[in-house]
């Protein structure tokens, strides 16, 4: 991955699983170069040169995420599904780490239940869940949200999985959009977290098997979503313990363990 960039610019990498285009005709058939791709051109299609967007996926060596991609990232969107399994630990736990010192994640739909996101939240991630070609509407609770801007009240999606709760998830920091399905239910479908320096979006709408990553408003919140999870922080740097003495208001020095002083 190519970090030569305007200082500006916001580094983005998509992640896909990429097994269901694999795998299912009918899924190749939507997403014929992969929903990774289509997400990105998303992107690519809202903020123009305001961003730099890659693609990587799971079958990639270290999942394409090695510590030098993750180094040059602003943003990480997170799409998976039927391998979260697969994911190696070593890998999550790096992706883990780059948040909490600053770098965006966006997770989408199924990755709900991957393993970055249930670390992440430090709960099961658990939810209900109905495949029967539902329309869903996205209610818009929070219109002063930067996430929110120029899309449709509500977002009108024609066919898509259900999703219901009870989303077993902490409270939110912030609650953007709650969706309303054919049957009754509702879900908080796009909701924000802060975990140590690092801003995360998760938004659910965009089943593999159905058209939702083509949809204008869709490829809007996400585009919102890169512009909003990227640090204004100067640099990268993991929340630390620092030891102060009497005195010492600004300046700490590093902490050595319990029995040393």
């Amino acid at each position: 991955m190519s970090t030569t960039s305007k200082p500006d610019t916001i580094r983005v990498v998509v992640w896909g699983e990429n097994r269901h285009e694999q795998l299912e005709p009918e899924v190749a058939e939507i997403y014929p170069n992969g929903m990774h791709t289509t997400i990105k051109e998303g992107i690519e299609e809202n903020l123009g040169d305001r961003a730099v967007v890659t693609t990587v996926t799971l079958d990639d060596p270290e999942h394409g995420l090695t510590e030098d991609v993750l180094a040059g990232t602003d943003v990480l969107l997170w799409w998976g599904h039927a391998a979260h399994e697969e994911v190696a630990d070593e890998v999550v736990d790096r992706v883990h780490q780059h948040v909490l010192s600053g770098m965006g994640l966006i997770v989408l739909h199924s990755g709900h239940w991957s393993k970055i996101f249930r670390k992440l939240m430090g709960t099961s991630c658990t939810l209900r869940w109905r495949n029967e070609n539902d329309r869903e509407l996205v209610w818009t609770v929070d219109p002063t949200h930067p996430i929110a801007q120029g899309v449709s009240h509500p977002i009108i999606v024609d066919a898509q999985e259900m999703y219901g709760e009870q989303f077993d998830i902490p409270a939110p920091d912030e609650l953007i959009f709650i969706s309303s399905f054919s049957g009754g239910e509702v879900f908080r479908s796009g909701c924000t977290f802060r975990r140590g320096h690092g801003r995360i979006f998760y938004f659910s709408p965009g089943d593999q098997e159905y058209p939702v990553y083509h949809h204008k408003d869709i490829r809007k919140v996400i585009a919102n979503g890169v512009e909003w999870a990227r640090s204004d922080r100067p640099e990268r740097s993991a929340p630390t313990l620092l030891r102060y003495e009497t005195g010492e208001f600004f300046a700490g020095r590093g902490y050595e363990g319990a029995l040393k002083r």
